[in-house]
């Protein structure tokens, strides 16, 4: 079968005209909920903490909701999934640290966060160092993370829904990724935090609904016996009981499982650097409210990736491994494809109704997750960049949320045309990349700042460049760029960096250079500064 083929019987549940118009017309419907949501936000406030924050207002239950549906990405969705339909253990070992990295969120910085922080990542690090410096390094690093990961996401949109819709072709994908970059550019605009984070709940939602709904006809296909389900899956894998076993993706050489120990470092460390994560912690009012909202996202993003498991190998048992690889070889495609499959099969009314849903589903998520990297990048801009640094404070809110309304549409107008020309870009390496960089470069430095005392602004200037530059470098030398089949620029080989994800040798880059940069420089550091940081993190005491 032929990857054009395979692409052909995906869209045969919505091959005919009534089916596809089933499939836009339930995108529509998102569309227009979502819509609505943001235009009630949009009259709930003004000022900066409205915009910034959602006025504070939510209680630990429902941003817990909100960070789940801003966690839980595509990526994760389709691309998890699929990885486990694919590669079998290997593939659910990768979703692993997802949720192992929850932990570390909630244990090093949802607490000191909230209690220290007032808008975004850099409050915490101004506390105590220089501001100007520390808030432009920041906000450079939180806009980098944020259209890495935008460009993951819209790459994405414009593959899949072009492809749920059975349109091919390149520039329907591109205006596919026009349509979803104006959708989230009008959400940051018009609602602010406070729409963006409904937007999050209701496709939390949506999206643990329809992962429960699928969940469950798989499960009921096989008799509720998971063994029954994991032995279906390896015949049809062709891989056997290998399939069920370690290495099938990770263990061919030492190259791929050192990748592999890559990978999961900076997933793990990556989300507690997160930004658009970070700033999630502050749209609740106390800090015990960020404690509640930690526990309910690590227990809704723990149900869900069970029920990845699922997915992923009920995917491989009922559609077979070599459907799902020819009409996308990353497997992105077999939610979407075991949806029309558990609902009777191509051409059949059940089969394109949950391909729709699943398929809509998956649009609320794509559109959630970019208003989230799009908020926290505009933000960063306007408040760190703008008012802080450029402005020394000397700006009203008005003012300061008049040009994160504008660095929203830059920055979304930025994506849009970065997307509309990397199409090719493999979008798992993408998320994996903001992963690396937000662990190399922002979780040193704000766990340097919030305990060690002899932390100074060299430090913190030099963990975050380093970082940085450290993991994109790497990148661009690496297999990702250039040197297979799969890479960016297939016919050119510059590449000496073996793995594809830098994180094993950034992160300690990252942690490293912040210590050094802190012993070398002579700066003096202020303990009074240092002890009052302590006290407000630990106990909340004069928290904003």
């Amino acid at each position: 079968m032929t990857a054009r083929t395979g692409q052909v019987a995906l869209a045969a549940g919505a091959g005919s005209h009534g089916d596809r118009s089933l499939t836009v017309g339930l995108f529509l419907v998102v569309v227009a909920a979502t819509l609505g949501v943001t235009l009630w936000a949009s009259r709930q406030g003004k000022g900066t903490t409205d915009f910034y924050t959602g006025g504070r207002s939510f209680s630990g239950f429902q941003n817990g909701l909100a960070i789940s549906g801003d966690y839980m990405s595509a990526a994760s969705f389709l691309g998890v999934t699929g990885t486990i339909a694919l590669f079998g253990y290997d593939g659910f070992l990768y979703s692993v640290g997802f949720l192992v990295a929850w932990v570390l969120a909630l244990v090093l910085v949802a607490e000191p966060l909230r209690n220290t922080g007032r808008f975004t990542m850099a409050d915490v690090l101004a506390f105590r160092l220089r501001q100007g410096p520390v808030r432009i390094a920041a906000g450079i690093s939180t806009i980098v993370v944020s259209v890495v990961y935008l460009l993951a996401q819209m790459v994405g949109a414009g593959s899949l829904v072009a492809l749920l819709l059975g349109v091919s072709g390149d520039t329907a994908k591109k205006w596919i990724v026009f349509g979803v970059g104006v959708l989230m550019i009008l959400y940051v605009v018009i609602g602010g935090m406070k729409g963006t984070t409904w937007v999050q709940i209701i496709k939390a939602g949506l999206l643990m609904a329809g992962t429960l709904v699928l969940t469950v006809l798989v499960m009921s296909r096989f008799g509720w016996n998971l063994s029954a389900l994991l032995g279906a899956a390896a015949q049809a894998s062709g891989k056997g009981q290998a399939f069920l076993e370690p290495g099938l993706k990770y263990g061919a050489s030492s190259t791929t499982r050192l990748d592999f120990i890559s990978l999961g470092v900076a997933l793990v460390l990556g989300t507690a650097g997160l930004p658009h994560i970070l700033v999630r912690f502050y749209t609740v009012r106390t800090a015990k409210a960020a404690r509640t909202s930690v526990n309910w996202a690590i227990g809704i993003i723990g149900v869900f990736y069970l029920m990845t498991l699922a997915l992923g190998f009920g995917a491989a048992a009922l559609v077979g491994h070599t459907a799902i690889k020819a009409a996308n070889p990353a497997g992105t495609t077999a939610v979407p494809m075991l949806a029309e499959m558990l609902g009777g099969g191509p051409g059949s009314t059940m089969g394109a109704t949950l391909l729709a849903l699943i398929s809509a589903v998956a649009f609320a998520t794509i559109l959630a997750v970019v208003a989230g990297l799009t908020l926290t990048s505009s933000a960063s801009f306007a408040h760190d960049l703008f008012a802080q640094a450029m402005r020394k404070g000397r700006v009203s809110e008005v003012q300061e949320v008049r040009v994160a309304r504008l660095a929203a549409i830059g920055i979304g107008a930025l994506a849009v045309v970065l997307s509309m020309f990397a199409d090719k870009l493999n979008t798992a390496a993408l998320v994996a990349l903001a992963f690396a960089i937000a662990a190399s470069a922002n979780l040193p430095t704000i766990l340097y700042s919030l305990f060690w005392k002899r932390f100074n602004t060299t430090g913190a200037l030099c963990s975050m460049y380093g970082g940085l530059l450290s993991s994109l470098l790497l990148v661009v030398f690496s297999p990702v760029v250039s040197g297979t089949p799969a890479s960016l620029l297939p016919h050119s080989d510059f590449h000496w960096f073996p793995l594809e994800n830098p994180g094993l040798v950034s992160i300690p880059i990252g942690f490293l250079l912040g210590w050094l940069g802190s012993r070398v420089s002579r700066e003096t550091v202020d303990p009074a500064k240092y002890a009052e940081l302590e006290v407000r993190s630990l106990t909340g005491a004069g928290a904003h």
